[in-house]
């Protein structure tokens, strides 16, 4: 009997170079996520991470290397079809960047009916289903300015949802909230894991990695220096991440 073929990865990075003018932040990173798992990113500030994740929806193009995502050659500039990309790929970050002067499902609706040429009663009815996901279907008419921080960033989760990605990434997003907030936020982002979204998340929220990522990358200097389930963050391997954990951020 044969035996399965295994999943080609989601999301596959092999030997990423990126310097900014003279400073070199990746320096030939390499790693692969396979469909319906989540990826937790780890490190210093200023080891890459941010970077690497950006690199991976073509935000910052690659000096070298390649990326792979969806079926997308990201790296390709004559081959990369940015519209499809950012279709297959939600992206959420620190700030909520929502449109002040629109209602919270209007915010919502913007991308589908703007990308995707979906009618308004449809996009409504996505805006809709997005906010009963994130726990926000009473907000729909509200506008940001009425809601707390954890609130516009479930939005914003919405919003991203509302594209129907393959793909979510996450930069940070609760490193503005305080405690309480950041817990709305990352219940979410668990009840999304659960649903067998393909997460990569770029975590300060230890605990919260090692709860729920299928794998954790640690960066330093540029570089995936250790990478392991969520219990590596219980074990550490390497005297790098055994500082950069009992130093915290």
């Amino acid at each position: 009997m044969k035996e399965a073929t295994p999943m080609p990865p989601v999301v596959e990075l092999h030997d990423v170079h990126k310097r900014f003018g003279t400073n070199q932040v990746l320096k030939g990173v390499s790693f692969a996520i396979p469909k319906g798992q989540v990826t937790a990113i780890i490190g210093k500030s200023g080891s890459g991470k941010s970077t690497a994740l950006r690199c991976i929806n073509r935000l910052e193009i690659i000096d070298s290397g390649r990326i792979q995502v969806c079926g997308h050659a990201v790296h390709d500039a004559s081959a990369i079809d940015l519209r499809r990309l950012r279709m297959d790929v939600g992206i959420v970050f620190q700030s909520y960047n929502l449109f002040p002067h629109l209602t919270v499902a209007e915010n919502i609706m913007l991308a589908p009916r703007a990308v995707k040429g979906m009618s308004a009663a449809d996009a409504r009815a996505v805006a809709e289903r997005t906010l009963h996901q994130v726990g926000l279907a009473e907000k729909a008419q509200a506008y940001p300015e009425q809601l707390s921080g954890g609130q516009q960033q479930r939005v914003a989760i919405a919003r991203s949802l509302a594209m129907e990605p393959q793909v979510m990434l996450f930069d940070e997003v609760t490193s503005a909230l305080d405690p309480q907030l950041t817990g709305e936020v990352l219940r979410v982002i668990e009840q999304l894991a659960e649903g067998g979204m393909t997460m990569v998340l770029v975590t300060h929220e230890m605990d919260f990695a090692a709860r729920v990522a299928d794998t954790v990358i640690y960066m330093h200097e540029g570089r995936v220096w250790e990478t392991g389930p969520g219990t590596m963050l219980r074990d550490p391997k390497t005297p790098e991440l055994r500082e950069f954990l009992s130093h915290g951020l």
